[in-house]
This record gives structure tokens, sequence and C-alpha cells, in this order.
């Protein structure tokens, strides 16, 4: 197939790799010194996947109408790129390749004659150095769209990017969503202080952070009536009780996802945008459950305080000190 891929970093340079390798005819956009990087010498891939080096056609924007488009860019910069390729992509099948809540929503917006779908993906890589992805840990990603059974064309999609990495097309997307949502609670507070998702939730006060971030978000879910959708070892049930367990009790949810990552340092994507002077998708994660949860009649004081800590961050330019988290979080 002819494969369009809406920017080439860290997950959209893994699928643009194995998608090549696969035999599809793969076109990438991406911006600054990683499209320079990608026109001299291709997209390099090396950790859970294997060394792995090709070239493909790259550009600002796509230049030829493809069939499948991977809408692979931070979720702030989404609407902006698929507008600036709506022209040439407009009726082709859309798959929003992203965190948080927004992406598919925005996707059928901006592409009325095109049918858009999710992607769910807990794939773990580092893109710190321009046209080359490391991946630190290989995992499923699951596909679909709405609240009800994946449909053929999500069935058929995930078919074709099997070819490359095994996708799953699951039913009940949007709950799967907030599960993906609680599982990113991972990232923010790596990203304020500078430190692997690994190390932090070895640091015995910065994991009762993370988990009461994640209590808090999965509360807030279940405040707006979610069903939340099975995904890596988490499901409803699952994350119902350990919305009520105390919180000594639920840092066991991040210590098991952290044991799940193995050895390999992950920084988490809000890290790496931080690392690379880029806006990070605060807003996104940790600010989409403070959204919600005043859409529910409710505060999220924790992710509200994390939010500001990463926007200072961005604004400074520099890593806080674990002190200012545990003084802005006190739990």
């Amino acid at each position: 197939m002819r494969i369009g891929i809406i920017g080439a970093g860290a997950l959209g340079g893994t699928f643009a790799v194995l998608l090549s390798r696969a035999g599809h005819e793969v076109e990438v956009t991406a911006r600054g010194a990683g499209l320079e990087a990608i026109r001299v010498g291709g997209i390099r891939l090396t950790g859970g996947y294997g060394d792995l080096h090709v070239r493909v056609a790259a550009g600002t924007r796509l230049s030829v109408r493809p069939d499948l488009v991977l809408v692979c860019t931070k979720a702030q910069d989404a609407a902006a790129a698929i507008e600036g390729n709506a022209p040439l992509i407009d009726g082709a099948t859309v798959v929003v390749v992203q965190n948080g809540l927004d992406g598919v929503v925005t996707a059928e917006r901006l592409l009325p004659s095109s049918t858009c779908m999710g992607l769910l993906s807990i794939i773990a890589a580092n893109y710190t150095e321009p046209g080359t992805v490391r991946v630190t840990t290989t995992a499923a990603s699951y596909l679909g769209r709405g609240d009800g059974p994946a449909d053929a064309a999500c069935v058929r999609v995930a078919a074709i990017l099997s070819e490359a990495v095994p996708v799953i097309a699951i039913d009940g997307f949007r709950g799967a969503q907030w599960t993906k949502l609680v599982v990113n609670m991972l990232n923010a507070v790596p990203a304020i202080v500078g430190r692997s998702v690994q190390e932090v939730v070895d640091d015995r006060r910065l994991r009762r952070v993370v988990t009461a971030e994640m209590r808090e978000c999965v509360r807030v879910g279940i405040a707006r009536g979610i069903r939340f959708g099975r995904l890596q070892g988490l499901g409803n049930l699952r994350l119902r009780l350990f919305a009520r367990l105390p919180l000594v009790i639920g840092q066991v949810l991040p210590w098991l996802m952290r044991v799940r990552m193995g050895g390999n340092p992950n920084l988490g994507s809000t890290q790496q945008s931080v690392r690379r002077g880029q806006p990070t998708e605060i807003d996104h994660l940790n600010g989409v459950v403070v959204r919600e949860a005043a859409a529910a009649g409710r505060v999220a004081p924790v992710n509200r305080a994390l939010t500001a800590l990463m926007h200072e961050v961005e604004d400074r330019g520099a890593f806080l000190p674990a002190e200012r988290v545990l003084d802005a979080v006190r739990v």
C-alpha cells in the first residue's frame, strides 16, 4: 500500500521503518533537523525490533495521495498537521496514533470524507537524535473507534498494520483511550524532574505522587461515566478497584508497570519533548484530566499541580528538583 505518515518522530519513525520493511511504499512528513536528517540519511531504528535502516520519501507535507494515513504528531500539533495535508488526504483512511482523548474527533472534523480511527500504542521509543529512534519496549498496539464493537474497517486496517507490528482491533475504543490516559500518567513526574520513569517509580516519595495522579485520573473517568477498556493488563474492574484502594496499597500498580518496562531507561514522550526544546503534550494528558474533572463538577488538584509544574519546566527550559513536586503534591 501507499502509506503516508504525518510526523516522523518516535512512533512515526518506528512505524515508517517497520511498514517499509514489510513492503509498503512509505512517505513521511517532518520538520527542521529531523526532516534534513531523514532526507540525507533515512531513518535508523535500533532496540527492540532490531537494527534497521530505511530510506523513505520525506517533506514538510505529503506529496502523493496515500491509501492509508497515520497521524503521529504530538497532540497539540495534530490539527495544524491534518489541515496542512487535508486537500491530499481527505477521503483516505486515517489512523490517529496519539495520546490524549481528542485525536480521532479532530481528524473527523477536519477530514469529513475520511474514515477515521485511533491507535493506542504501548511501544516505548526514544527519539533524541534526528532521524534515529531507539525502541526500549516492544508491545502490541490497539486500534478502534467509538464505544461499540470493532467494525470491518478497523479489522482490515489492523491486519494491514500487523504486517509490520502487532495491532489488535478492539471494542470500546473510547474506554481504552481512558485506560491509556491512566498509563500516560507515568509521563509527568519524570519530565518535571528529568529522570527516567524507572528511577521515578523506584523513588518511594515520587512513586506516591505518580500513584495519586493515576488514581485521580481513574476517579475522574468514573465520574464521567467511562467504562475503561482492557489494555496492557488493565481493565475496568481492576482500575475501579485501584480507585478505591488506599494510596499505600495502590502503589503496586505503577510498580508493576515499571517492572514491565525492564531495565532500559524510559524517558517518556513528555520528557523527550523537553530535551528537544519543544512544547509538551501536558495539556492533553494531565491537563485533560483537569478539564474532564471540571466537566463532571469535580476538581483534580494533583493533576492541576503537575500540569502547572510542567509548564514551568517548559518556560524555564530546565528540570525542577524533586522537592518542588513533593511540596506541590502532598500525599
